[in-house]
């Protein structure tokens, strides 16, 4: 199995498929590259680079240091090993986070950005109505330590709202995500929460000076869409394709249509 190795010796787990131009995968909080599963058709054209985070899926957690940081980190060491240049950069909710952050580091071996289910911030502030409350991650927290599996599996079901999924995709998802999946070390869990809950990427928007697609449900409450307009009306140069029906999880809910999105932009290098 692919690792590499970070400078603070944390291992981190990849897998790679596919030729031509890099895309490089980041999944989000409590996931794992699994849940790009749906995706690995793209390798027909692109390759795919899926890492899982640091204490997620087959990552190791590490005894200390999981900050937005250390998770920027861990995805340059990528880039650096496999000497990626001319890359695409995906990230879906807390992976967004990273690509954003990340950017400045990057900048010199990605041709453009694409953000999924993505915010500035998760949480809202007076002047910041596009998040979800305080107290909403802190009693995610609370219910974390309370009841750790069955509290995310609660939040997988989040990710969809009421009768987005039929049973046949309801099946699809059990079978290929889930049943392969891993739930993340606990400890990496609750330090990513906090990562949501203390990040704001607002001033740094204006610094992407590349394409930026933005793919975003109608109907996420996860991240709500106001979110993803705030980015797209911040980023030098953004398109913004809301997908009507879905919720924070387009790749899993509308694989087909979410792919077509991906390879339209891949093809022709921007939005």
């Amino acid at each position: 199995m692919p690792f590499i190795e970070t400078d603070a010796e944390i291992e981190i787990y990849y897998e790679e498929t596919g030729q031509g131009r890099p895309l490089v995968m980041l999944h989000g909080w409590a996931g794992s590259g699994r849940l790009w599963r749906f995706q690995e058709e793209l390798a027909d054209s692109f390759r795919l680079i899926i890492p899982d985070l640091r204490g997620h899926g087959r990552s190791i957690a590490p005894t200390e240091g999981f900050s937005l940081d250390d998770l920027v980190n861990d995805i340059v060491t990528l880039f650096e090993r496999l000497e990626l240049t001319d890359a695409i950069l995906l990230g879906w909710s807390l992976g967004s986070q990273i690509a954003i952050a990340a950017f400045p580091r990057l900048r010199e071996r990605l041709d453009g950005l694409i953000l999924v289910g993505a915010t500035a911030r998760f949480t809202a502030t007076d002047d910041y109505p596009h998040g979800l409350q305080a107290t909403e991650l802190r009693g995610m927290g609370l219910r974390l330590k309370r009841d750790f599996t069955g509290t995310m599996g609660d939040f997988f079901r989040s990710m969809f709202a009421k009768g987005e999924l039929n049973p046949e995709q309801e099946g699809r998802i059990a079978r290929e995500i889930l049943a392969e999946g891993r739930l993340p070390a606990p400890k990496a869990a609750h330090a990513a929460l906090a990562i949501l809950a203390s990040t704001d990427l607002r001033e740094r928007l204006p610094e992407i000076d590349r394409p930026v697609l933005i793919i975003h449900g109608s109907a996420d409450t996860v991240c709500p869409t106001g979110a993803a307009r705030y980015l797209a009306e911040r980023f030098p140069d953004a398109r913004l394709v809301e997908i009507a029906g879905a919720a924070h999880a387009p790749p899993l809910s509308r694989p087909d249509q979410f792919n077509a999105i991906l390879r339209e932009f891949l093809r022709k290098g921007h939005p």
